[in-house]
């Protein structure tokens, strides 16, 4: 059916196309023989055509752009007749002869303009005759083209300030009156048109009327681009004219793009000094006119006027632009009882962007904007329109993105009530958005009363919230957020170190409660960030807080270990095991002895109890060794008991290579440069000797199937371990024990099969040579090893 009646469309509209041609053919040869009656003929007949009601505004349009370019031809010769001697009051009086009303109007409109130009009568008598006299074609679609082309060929004929047709009978007065008519009426066929044809066309109707809207809304157009329309006559004339024609046509469609109108090709000058009008007309307009989307571009205009010239802030304050919209706003919202929330919420955040850019350093009016807000939504529950969430987020980040500091956004006391109205979902999000802020803008956050507001602010992260059964979170998702928050814990600083623990307390209550999957990736930058408060801690004697300084080391230890011990649970033993070591090596650096075993204690309690996996096994055990070697802070006692553990440790290790190479590590452990307490070289020997007997146990089981390659590699490092203490002046280290090894490694079978044994062993040996031709005390040494 559809496509049936775009076929009979064509039809029609070729068949009108080709009779109009004719007629203009024939109007362009009388016009050629300068034969004014039957120009005036020919170009009714073409005109006629118009008549038609079968055509769609677009078919029809094309009809008209063809009358219109002949009509410019009609016009020409007109205006030649004249200087010919023909008078224009005749030929004005002649065209009102055509037999049908539609062309005769066209003709009248043609001679009108020529009318005009001889300046034989005053403008405003002409074009108020032409406009009366359009009166004539009530039809909505013929009327609305016969005045757009009244509208076109009067434009440059207004009796505007500075133009050539002003004068003492006619003033700008007369050209708005004019054009002011021309729109009223325009509106009224414009309107009607959605009353016309059954219910069942009213979507095509409202499509045809989109395209005709430019049409109407050009009129405002010509209004706003009169030099002689001041700011006094548009409050005074022009904008309560089309504002009383807006609010009484009741036309949803005429009201929204209307009013849009007024918004756009009007000076913001005008508006600002004219908002309380323009803003009146709102509450007025139908209930289903999509007022938001007028308001909020009303306000980014402003916005926009007073980010490109700053001198006219003062006269925003000076209307109260902020008051009068904010009001108005409410007043739309409580006319309309059922806007829909989304609508609401884009209101407000319309405003608030707008009070941002106009008025950055009245925090209470954004404070306010919150808070109207927060009215809106109570009552309302958890906001679950997607679009409403997403608007409300976009509220809520615009003063993070005006003022790239989250601590401005901590004191507008709205803020974090807005946010509760979010689901869990969007909470996370704007959570999301507050953190990237602070990273991007390196915000410091500096007093323990902001961190409480921003962890509840951002609780959507650290907290488990009521999720829905069944709602999963992506974990790639869950691991970015909760990183974020690890990257959020750093920025959370203050010099004073009461503060600081008072910081991290809070972090620590927060933090705890969140749930064991968070614990991982929150309590190791609270650890770090608490090593750096005991780096900052005074020395015995030096306290800025005197005696009764309520932060101390051991305080700060023992609060640490609170922590750490909720990670075994997550479980994430592993992680914990590593927090202990650290926490070993502070309090070793603040001579805790104490504190820094029972830290140590608990890392092998972990290792025992809940580290199984062998290659673990082997990290952990590094760990250990590396972190034991680098203390100084234990006695003899403690010192004997947590090595002799370590080297047990390394013996039961899973694999021979693996347990060879914990050995020979642990011998690092008997021999320190820097303490004299910490130098036994029998315990030395003894772990190497140790590390050799294992690779030979590891040689002779590898023999049976897959040769002994591995094990050649090992001897090689245990000769580097020789070698490095064997510098360092050990007696126990004699120069026969290296080069028996020397030779055991030479003799190996395997060394060929094994690239990367040789190549260690060959830079084993250039090293040696490179420290004998080094000379001194060391090239002496080494000038005793015959290789």
């Amino acid at each position: 059916m559809i496509a049936d009646g775009a076929e009979d469309e064509e039809k029609w509209l070729a068949a009108g196309a080709a009779a109009f041609k004719q007629n203009a053919f024939y109007m362009q040869r009388a016009i050629d023989s300068n034969n004014l009656k039957d120009a005036l003929k020919y170009s009714a007949q073409m005109l006629s055509e118009l008549r038609t009601s079968k055509l769609s505004p677009h078919k029809y349009y094309d009809l008209y752009m063809r009358a219109f370019d002949e009509l410019r031809k009609l016009e020409i010769f007109f205006m030649e007749e004249t200087r010919r001697g023909c008078s224009v009051i005749e030929l004005y009086e002649l065209v009102q002869h055509a037999g049908n009303i539609l062309p005769r109007l066209y003709l009248l409109c043609t001679a009108g303009s020529v009318y005009i130009k001889t300046k034989e009568a005053p403008a405003k008598e002409i074009l108020k005759d032409l406009v009366e006299m359009c009166r004539g074609i009530q039809h909505p679609l013929r009327g609305l083209f016969l005045r757009s082309y009244l509208a076109q060929i009067s434009r440059d004929k207004l009796p505007d300030i500075g133009s050539e047709y002003e004068g003492d009978a006619d003033t700008v007065t007369d050209a708005v009156e004019f054009v002011l008519l021309n729109f009223t009426e325009m509106n009224k066929l414009w309107v009607r048109m959605q009353h016309q044809g059954p219910a069942r066309d009213k979507e095509r109707r409202e499509k045809e009327r989109g395209e005709l809207r430019d049409l109407v809304g050009k009129n405002l157009h010509v209004l706003s681009q009169l030099e002689g329309v001041d700011l006094d006559m548009y409050r005074d004339t022009v904008l309560p004219r089309v504002l009383e024609q807006i609010v009484n046509c009741r036309d949803e469609i005429a009201q929204y793009y209307l009013i849009d109108c007024i918004i756009q090709v009007f000076p913001d000058e005008y508006h600002l000094q004219t908002l309380d009008v323009l803003l009146g007309a709102c509450p007025q307009l139908q209930p289903s006119v999509d007022i938001m989307t007028v308001l909020s571009r009303l306000m980014e205009r402003l916005s926009n006027y007073a980010a490109l010239n700053a001198e006219v802030l003062p006269y925003f304050l000076q209307v109260e632009a902020f008051s009068k919209l904010n009001n108005a706003i409410g007043k739309v919202i409580e006319a309309q009882e059922d806007m829909p929330i989304l609508s609401a919420v884009t209101l407000y955040s319309s405003l608030l962007k707008f009070t941002l850019h106009v008025h950055p350093d009245r925090l209470d009016y954004a404070d306010q904007v919150l808070g109207s807000c927060v009215k809106q939504l109570s009552g309302k529950g958890k906001i679950n329109d997607t679009r409403a969430t997403r608007e409300i987020v976009s509220l809520l980040s615009a003063p993070l993105e005006k003022y790239n500091d989250v601590v401005i956004a901590l004191k507008l006391t709205n803020y974090p009530l807005v946010v509760e109205y979010l689901d869990n979902e969007t909470k996370r999000i704007m959570a999301t958005v507050i953190i990237r802020s602070i990273m991007k803008n390196n915000t410091l956050i500096t007093t323990a009363e902001k961190v409480e507001a921003l962890l509840e602010l951002i609780k959507g992260l650290i907290n488990d919230l009521d999720e829905p059964q069944g709602l999963e979170v992506d974990e790639d998702d869950f691991e970015e957020e909760q990183n974020s928050v690890a990257r959020l814990v750093h920025m959370l600083y203050n010099d004073d170190t009461e503060e600081m623990f008072k910081i991290i307390s809070i972090l620590k209550k927060h933090f705890l409660t969140g749930g064991p999957k968070r614990l991982k990736f929150t309590i190791p930058p609270l650890v770090v960030s608490t090593l750096k408060l005991i780096r900052r801690l005074p020395v015995e004697g030096d306290n800025p807080f005197g005696k009764e300084a309520s932060v101390t080391a051991t305080k700060i230890f023992q609060f640490l270990n609170q922590i750490i011990e909720a990670l075994p649970n997550v479980p994430s033993p592993d992680l914990a095991f590593r927090l202990y070591l650290q926490c070993a090596e502070a309090a070793n650096k603040c001579d805790e002895e104490p504190i820094a075993y029972e830290f140590f204690t608990q890392a092998y309690i972990l290792y025992e109890e809940e580290i199984s996996d062998s290659k673990a096994q082997v990290t952990a055990l590094q760990l250990i060794i590396g972190t034991l070697q680098r203390m100084h802070v234990f006695g003899v006692e403690n010192r004997d008991t947590l090595t002799h553990k370590a080297t047990g440790y390394s013996a039961k290790l899973l694999k021979k290579p693996d347990q060879c190479r914990a050995v020979y590590a642990c011998s690092h452990l008997f021999w320190l440069e820097d303490h004299e307490t910490i130098q036994d070289g029998d315990r030395v020997l003894l772990c190497l000797k140790r590390a050799l007997k294992i690779a030979n146990s590891a040689q002779q089981m590898g023999s049976n199937g897959q040769g002994s390659a591995g094990s050649v590699t090992l001897f090689i490092e245990i000769l580097n371990k020789y070698l490095y203490f064997y510098e360092k002046g050990i007696p126990q280290i004699t120069v026969e024990s290296v080069e028996s090894l020397i030779q055991l490694i030479k003799n190996e079978e395997s060394m060929p099969s094994d690239p990367y044994a040789e190549s260690l062993f060959a830079s084993t040996l250039q090293f040696m040579e490179f420290q004998k031709q080094k000379g001194g005390a060391i090239g002496d040494r080494y000038e005793e090893i015959k290789v």
